[in-house]
Order: C-alpha cells, then sequence, then structure tokens
C-alpha cells in the first residue's frame, strides 16, 4: 500500500493506468470511431494515448484526471492521423476517373450509417464538440478544457454543429 501511495504522490500509478484501461478501453475506442473512419486507426490512437500517459504518468499532478488526460490525448492524436492522411493523400496520384479505388468498397459499408455521414460533414471542431459533449458526456467545461477554447465557444460549436446535422440528416426547419 505504501508503495501505491507514494506511486499516487507524484502521478499516477500503473494500476489506476491499469484499472482506467480495463474499464474505458471500450468508450474511448469509440471516441476515437467517431473522429476517424476506420477501427485499426481507432485501436492504435487509443493504444498510442495509453502509452502516452504511461510514459508521462509522473507529470500527472491530479490522477483523477487521468481519464480526462487520455481523452484529450485520443482526440489530440485523432486530429493527427487526419493530417497526416491528408497530407498523405494530397501526395498520391490522382486515380484515373473511371477507376474505383480500392478503399470504396470498404468505406460503402462505414457510411451506411446517417449520423456518422452527417458528422463527417461538419467541421472539425463542431464534430469533436458535439461527439465529446454528447457521445462521450462531458459538461461544456470539460469540453472546453480538453479542445483549450473557452466554454462559449464550445456552446457555440455546438449550436452550429446540431443545426447542421439537422440539416445533413434531412430534419431542417
Amino acid at each position: 500500500m505504501g508503495s501505491a501511495a507514494a506511486a499516487d504522490a507524484t502521478g499516477a500509478s500503473v494500476d489506476l493506468l491499469t484499472e482506467t484501461y480495463q474499464a474505458h478501453y471500450r468508450s474511448l475506442l469509440r471516441l476515437a470511431a467517431l473522429l476517424l473512419d476506420d477501427l485499426s486507426s481507432c485501436e492504435d490512437v487509443v493504444q498510442e494515448a495509453f502509452i502516452r500517459v504511461h510514459a508521462a504518468r509522473r507529470r500527472v499532478r491530479e490522477p483523477e484526471k487521468t481519464l480526462a488526460y487520455l481523452r484529450q490525448t485520443v482526440v489530440n492524436l485523432s486530429r493527427s492521423t487526419l493530417r497526416r492522411r491528408i497530407l498523405g493523400l494530397r501526395l498520391l496520384p490522382k486515380p484515373m476517373p473511371d477507376m474505383a479505388s480500392a478503399e470504396e468498397g470498404a468505406y460503402d459499408a462505414l457510411e451506411r450509417d446517417e449520423l456518422r455521414i452527417a458528422l463527417r460533414g461538419l467541421q472539425r471542431r463542431q464534430r469533436e464538440v458535439l461527439v465529446l459533449r454528447y457521445y462521450a458526456d462531458l459538461t461544456e467545461a470539460q469540453v472546453a478544457e480538453v479542445l483549450g477554447v473557452s466554454i462559449g465557444s464550445v456552446k457555440a460549436y455546438g449550436s452550429r454543429g446540431l443545426a447542421s446535422l439537422r440539416v445533413l440528416m434531412g430534419g431542417g426547419r
């Protein structure tokens, strides 16, 4: 018990990270899935988030915020993954117009879900706010902290994002 208490005094303990992994891996995977578009990338992002938090566990001053730190890391790593993809797509030669890409079939299966399609049509910040606010069930203050914006910005992005979702899903007024 003394060793675990000492670890908690200087940061998140390995036991706390293990418990957090067991309890929240799936919810973090679902969070990544709403920000990314394929399961293997989502798994990679969540695993990398746990690795980074484990490596920085001594710097986590408040161990009870480990899950929030993991969520923020998942969001940041998802952004980085998307940035790398966009850069890679820009560098690839354009396929001939009559050629279907090899990924088309895989994406067709993913895009059957109307909400997922609509979320992809939103601006990045709107999507992040809506996913963190309504899917991850964070408060506006928590979303603001994770994204590094003000609570007013969270409200504005959320409001505009919901309005855009209504239009994209055919429920516009």
